[in-house]
């Protein structure tokens, strides 16, 4: 046995060391094969670009014409240079110094284009925080939760409701950005905003479109105790929905108040040069990314994760491809602002899914199911058949008064006419198509610089909307609503009154 044994070990023993003579054999195999190659390579070189009838040979040999061209130039310049070799100690080789000061200025040449001085100014990206949940929340009738947040005064004290849509990468947290208390309690405002479905706190809905939108507005309104009109605000991409409010739900809507409001850019009714004004203020990625939405969405996703779904916060600007005037890049760089965005970014994509932002991006340049012209007030068309022939022969006889189809409320629009985010050529297409809304030009403004932490415009917005400021309903609760329905009765009087003189 232990024979047995030591035949084994002298086995294992020299089956180690004939796996380590394979290995060196190996490698001194593989060395030698690249030497027989680099040789090989060489007498190739040498036959082929080395002789008399090679390329080199013929065209930069000694006796070639380059060379002869060549020649006379080198050797002057050769001759010059040899005279600094008299500054050479004796005993050096001039051919080995001028080597080595070669050599040492590509070097450091190198070493100086390479090395960059580091900017200490850059700031690094912030990242991403989620805060806890902090909304308020209402059941919808179909399963689903709209978080909402309240502004101004309380229920019972509002002389005026407004219902705001935010626009896209926003949140109920925006709100109109640095609008004080003290103005709303002053006009006795409660202004309402809320999350859209996928957006902030709220659920999304599963097949979302403008009209389900407008219903949202309507049940919210009814969940939190607003059970007369109120009015609507829509700014920028969020426009639609305040027009699908007008569409939908006019019965409770008192007036609209518009600000740089976002069209369908693919709209139908719009003129050749009305489209033309709209797009050619448009950068080539946003233009893309339109197509994208409107062809495409699913692609989508890619861009907003590599975007504001990147767990990093940038500009929006960058984010959005948006070409900005001079005054909205000034506000954008400015630290106020750039904490509120941060801010309102956080909340709006704390959910962390690029669906509801794809579905708002489709709805923006796909069919709203309406067009604006159906929101123009004019007279009730009679219908066809004979029973609408009857009737409308009985409402002459009977001396009734015309009735009236569109919105009967005041639409009130403000307009950058710097504005390049959405150009002015599209509020030009609105008045065109509603007449009866009054547009407000606003000169060297842009899309944010009206609307964004500017206290005289709050104010003169609320002034032109509601008057003089009256305060919240606090002396005489009867008579204060007694004077706000004369008012809306005045309103659509006039309205009524501009549509006859059409």
């Amino acid at each position: 046995m232990s024979s047995a044994a030591g035949a084994f070990r002298d086995g294992s023993a020299g089956g180690v060391g004939g796996t380590m003579d394979h290995a060196r054999e190996f490698a001194r195999g593989a060395a030698e094969m690249c030497v027989e190659l680099a040789r090989g390579c060489r007498d190739i070189v040498r036959q082929t670009l080395g002789n008399e009838n090679s390329f080199l040979a013929r065209y930069f040999g000694r006796d070639s014409y380059v060379a002869g061209r060549l020649r006379g130039p080198c050797g002057r310049a050769f001759a010059r240079l040899k005279r600094l070799n008299e500054y050479l100690p004796e005993d050096k080789d001039p051919t080995h110094v001028w080597s080595v000061v070669l050599f040492v200025s590509l070097f450091a040449v190198a070493a100086l284009s390479v090395y960059i001085k580091p900017k200490a100014s850059v700031p690094l990206a912030k990242k991403v925080f989620l805060h806890p949940p902090s909304a308020s929340r209402i059941l919808l009738p179909d399963g689903r939760y709209i978080a909402y947040k309240e502004h101004g005064i309380p229920p019972d004290e509002a002389r005026f409701t407004i219902i705001f849509p935010h626009p896209f990468l926003s949140s109920r947290l925006a709100g109109v950005p640095g609008l004080k208390s003290s103005l709303l309690e002053e006009f006795g405002i409660r202004l309402i905003t809320y999350d859209l479905p996928g957006f902030g706190e709220s659920d999304p809905h599963p097949h979302r479109n403008l009209e389900s939108s407008a219903w949202d507005i309507s049940l919210l309104a009814n969940a939190l105790g607003v059970y007369d009109k109120f009015w609507v605000l829509g700014y920028s991409s969020g426009s639609m929905h305040a027009w699908a409010s007008l569409r939908y739900i006019p019965g409770r809507v008192a007036g609209a108040a518009m600000f740089a409001p976002m069209v369908n850019p693919y709209d139908p009714l719009m003129t050749r040069e009305e489209r033309y004004r709209t797009w050619n203020q448009w950068t080539r990625r946003r233009k893309f990314l339109f197509f994208l939405a409107r062809r495409l969405p699913r692609f989508l996703s890619f861009f907003y994760h590599r975007s504001f779904l990147s767990g990093r916060h940038g500009q929006i600007d960058k984010w959005l491809s948006l070409s900005l005037e001079n005054r909205d890049r000034a506000l954008i760089e400015d630290p106020l602002y750039e904490e509120f965005w941060q801010r309102d970014v956080e909340e709006s994509i704390r959910q962390g899914h690029a669906k509801p932002f794809v579905e708002e991006a489709a709805l923006q340049v796909s069919d709203w199911g309406f067009s604006l012209a159906d929101l123009k007030l004019q007279k009730k068309r009679r219908g066809k058949g004979v029973l609408n022939w009857l009737k409308w022969l009985i409402s002459l006889l009977s001396e009734k008064e015309p009735e009236y189809t569109g919105y009967l409320g005041p639409i009130h629009i403000w307009q950058g006419m710097d504005d390049k985010v959405v150009p002015p050529a599209m509020t030009d297409f609105v008045h065109r198509v509603l007449p009866g809304a009054a547009v407000h030009k606003l000169p060297y403004q842009g899309h944010f610089t009206y609307l964004y932490f500017c206290d005289e415009c709050h104010r003169q917005i609320f002034t032109t909307l509601f008057g003089t400021p009256q305060g919240p309903l606090t002396n005489n609760p009867e008579a204060d609503l007694t004077q706000r329905d004369e008012k809306m009765a005045e309103q659509e009087d006039i309205l009524l009154v501009d549509v006859a003189t059409e």
